[in-house]
């Protein structure tokens, strides 16, 4: 696979690069590729070592992409792992450049405090960010659907209770199935 070039908040470069540029050669050695960044415009160029695996330049993506979007260096890292997924929602695309819906509903999903994000983040295993107008997501298959799930309630004007109840509910689905899991394995 050839390079991924993408932009990212300019906000976020230094985060990207990290202290001493700690963070982008963590990225480079753990998905052999090279990372080129223009902190003038955020403009990131993702490049395929010598000998890397196709999928690292898309895992190189997601990790870049999961940091440009608000997510720390740490959480961003989790992606590493293979069965960790990241997905973005975008808020313009629910309701275009309406500044005032946007803060509303990031407001909604972020809660009084943090307080339901924090509740979706305990209750399902996933991180969230909401960060300029998008919201973010990484956890496996089943945390990150959880979380989506309850994210677009809350988006669609369900009530906080009307959630919390849900996550609730998909909090001991998700147990069960570890449980269920744990006693399979051979």
């Amino acid at each position: 696979m050839s390079e991924i070039s993408f932009l990212i908040p300019k906000a976020r470069i230094g985060v990207l690069i990290g202290q001493n540029g700690e963070v982008k050669a963590e990225i480079e050695k753990r998905l052999n590729v090279e990372l080129n960044i223009d902190s003038e415009n955020g403009l990131v160029i993702i490049k395929p070592k010598e000998g890397s695996d196709p999928l690292s330049i898309l895992k190189a993506k997601d990790v870049v992409n999961a940091i440009g979007r608000g997510f720390s260096p740490e959480r961003a890292f989790k992606l590493f792992n293979e069965d960790v997924l990241l997905e973005i929602i975008d808020l313009r695309d629910l309701i275009g450049k309406n500044e005032n819906a946007m803060q509303r509903l990031k407001g909604r999903v972020i809660g009084k405090d943090g307080k339901t994000r924090k509740i979706i983040e305990e209750n399902t295993g996933a991180y969230v960010t909401v960060y300029g107008h998008t919201i973010g997501i990484i956890g496996n298959y089943d945390a990150l659907s959880a979380a989506r799930e309850a994210i677009e309630m809350l988006l669609k004007g369900k009530q906080h209770s009307t959630v919390y109840k849900f996550l609730e509910a998909k909090r001991r689905e998700i147990k069960r199935k570890e449980h269920i899991e744990l006693w399979e394995k051979p």
